[in-house]
């Protein structure tokens, strides 16, 4: 009986687990106002950066001028918050590990924009990078205010306005086109 208590109990705990982390990237967690776990906010903002970062690297080859300075912006305010968390993960202060890639919708858009060029281009960037910045910062807001680590939780707040300035931007940018 113990045996089949302690395996019941086990399982029950990896699946909640594995739930929270499929509810985060199905969106799940947003829809319900659920703050994301450490791990699933990391993971997360990890790849919003390197998504934000690689896609405004190929709009520096492939865009408009409009298209090219935002681009710029966004390379620059995203390795530097991806400098900031990578120094709370390097101080101790946060137990996470951060994404190695981009998740495969991201990647999967990622090819699409290196398909495209000129206006076609332009639009499809512009309404990526709204998309992400829509995403980054529900996340953000949730983790910023509900978190359970203080300073990640931290961070993140205080990251908010940024990127709702760039969630701004990139909706200003399709009239710039």
């Amino acid at each position: 009986m113990k045996k089949i208590l302690a395996t019941f109990t086990l399982l029950t705990i990896s699946t909640a687990a594995f739930a929270q982390s499929t509810a985060e990237t199905t969106g799940v967690n947003s829809t319900l106002g659920i703050p994301p776990t450490t791990e699933d906010f990391v993971k997360e903002a990890s790849m919003s950066d390197m998504f934000e970062i690689e896609s405004s690297k190929l709009a520096l080859q492939k865009g408009g001028d409009a298209t090219k300075a935002f681009a710029q912006q966004m390379i620059d305010a995203h390795q530097k918050t991806t400098s900031e968390l990578k120094a709370l993960l390097d101080g101790g202060k946060v137990k996470a590990v951060p994404a190695t890639a981009m998740s495969d919708a991201q990647t999967k858009s990622l090819e699409e924009l290196r398909g495209l060029s000129g206006n076609d281009f332009d639009e499809a960037y512009q309404d990526e990078q709204e998309d992400a910045h829509e995403d980054a910062v529900d996340l953000f807001k949730r983790y910023g205010s509900e978190g359970d680590n203080p300073d990640l939780k931290a961070w993140a707040a205080k990251t908010v306005p940024a990127l709702e300035h760039h969630l701004k931007m990139a909706e200003d940018l399709e009239e710039k086109q």
